[in-house]
């Protein structure tokens, strides 16, 4: 059964910073592209950050330079360091793991960012 276990949301002043965990059990987590994704409410879920198997790493233009993606295969974690966060940044985070045309999701964390 795969399993994602997702910690580290919640409430931030803009500028503030937030990490994001994600425990994933049930899959053979090293070989697995993870990702973040995010959605706020009326807009649609979009991959914020991504982390191959190899490491290659890649951003949506909006956090390049603030976030940074991280996994630990010993762990089966992905995290997701936010740094000067403003309000724009808040959503449900979700994590994500997908390799030959499977998806899994975790229950998504709360980031809310005040101004």
């Amino acid at each position: 059964q795969v399993q994602f276990v997702e910690s580290g949301g919640g409430l931030v002043r803009a500028g503030g910073s937030l990490r994001l965990s994600c425990a994933a059990s049930g899959i053979r987590f090293s070989i697995y592209i993870m990702a973040w994704y995010r959605q706020a409410p009326g807009k649609q879920r979009e991959q914020v950050a991504r982390i191959t198997p190899s490491g290659t790493i890649n951003y949506i233009d909006s956090v390049n330079g603030r976030f940074a993606i991280s996994r630990d295969n010993a762990k089966n974690a992905v995290y997701l360091q936010m740094n000067s966060l403003n309000p724009e940044d808040t959503a449900v985070y979700y994590c994500n793991a997908q390799q030959f045309g499977y998806s899994y999701w975790g229950q998504g964390t709360q980031v809310t960012v005040s101004s």
